[in-house]
């Protein structure tokens, strides 16, 4: 039986932000937006750096979550096999490896709908592993209970990642398992705790533009704004319901990546899963945008990504340095 969804509070007209301005900022002539993101991007990155984030998935498969986009989902046959929880030495190697290759965050993911107590401790011992190495430590684990995200926060969780991945009116087209508050509320546990925030969306689902600046207005007018907002281009995986979902054009991308920018203006906007799709042209205008960050390495969670060695060739065919070694 499918939850009833829990409304959620519209932003107030007072905002910084508001859907209805934001979508006026994405209509913008695409070269008067880039140029507007990449001045706010100058002032507050004047060294234009680019950071390394490397995600691994620790925990694979067997989610009960019904999230239409994700080939984790026991409710889609999609081929991947649901696995145990991977041991600390074979975390720790993955996360060296990550490290000598550039990266300087490495974020666990583990494919639960809301990890039990048990887990959350082995996530620590992780969490305690990596970030001993010299790395930023970053998890997504599902929705977390206050005394949960504590554990975290005492372990030396430096970020909790939960995306928001839609605007409200558009959540439950694609997710029927968890409510749009749930999630909000996860978010104010991990505050709470004293971690950083890393939260974005997904493009590409089938919303709209003015739903696209729903997501980017609930993101803006968080308090405080997620210190890391991850844009990802849906990656269509077969067996699930987006499947044969329309790609989104390139170029409105770019669009939310310089929203992105502009709104949260300290952030660092995560250019994210369906960078293969994107090609190197869009990713060089999205950087120009303002996307200041990427996942680094062959594979996200169960999706691919471009390969290290493109990533590099492309950020120095750009110009571009690498944040870790200013």
């Amino acid at each position: 039986m499918q939850r009833k969804p829990t409304p959620v509070a519209p932003i107030p007209a007072t905002a910084a932000w508001t859907p209805e301005r934001i979508e006026a900022l994405l209509a913008l002539p695409f070269m008067e937006l880039v140029y507007r993101a990449q001045t706010v991007h100058r002032e507050h990155f004047p060294q234009r750096d680019v950071e390394l984030a490397s995600l691994l998935s620790v925990k694979t498969g067997g989610c009960p979550e019904d999230c239409g986009y994700c080939p984790q989902s026991v409710h889609y046959d999609t081929g991947v096999e649901a696995t145990k929880m991977m041991e600390p030495d074979a975390v720790l190697e993955a996360a060296r490896a990550a490290q000598a290759a550039g990266a300087s965050r490495f974020c666990m993911g583990a494919a639960w709908r809301s990890p039990n107590d048990r887990d959350i401790e082995k996530v620590a011992v992780l969490v305690r592993e990596v970030r001993g190495l010299g790395l930023e430590t970053c998890a997504t684990l599902g929705m977390l209970k206050p005394a949960q995200a504590a554990t975290l926060k005492d372990a030396g969780l430096d970020f909790y990642n939960h995306n928001l991945d839609s605007s409200p009116d558009f959540y439950d087209q694609v997710i029927h398992t968890r409510d749009y508050q749930d999630r909000l509320d996860t978010l104010q546990h991990v505050r709470e705790a004293g971690i950083k925030v890393c939260c974005g969306g997904i493009l590409g689902m089938g919303e709209t533009r003015a739903q696209r600046a729903g997501l980017i207005a609930q993101l803006a007018n968080l308090d405080p704004a997620p210190e890391s907002v991850p844009i990802n281009n849906l990656v269509r995986v077969g067996g699930t319901p987006l499947e044969n979902q329309e790609p989104v054009d390139p170029f409105e991308v770019v669009r939310v990546i310089a929203a992105a920018r502009i709104t949260m203006p300290r952030a660092r906007v995560r250019l994210s899963a369906g960078r293969r799709e994107l090609g190197d042209g869009i990713q060089a205008l999205c950087f120009l945008a303002g996307a200041n960050s990427i996942f680094y390495g062959d594979k996200l969670l169960v999706t691919g990504n471009p390969e290290v060695a493109d990533d590099r060739a492309l950020l120095q065919r750009l110009d571009l340095a690498v944040s870790s070694e200013l």
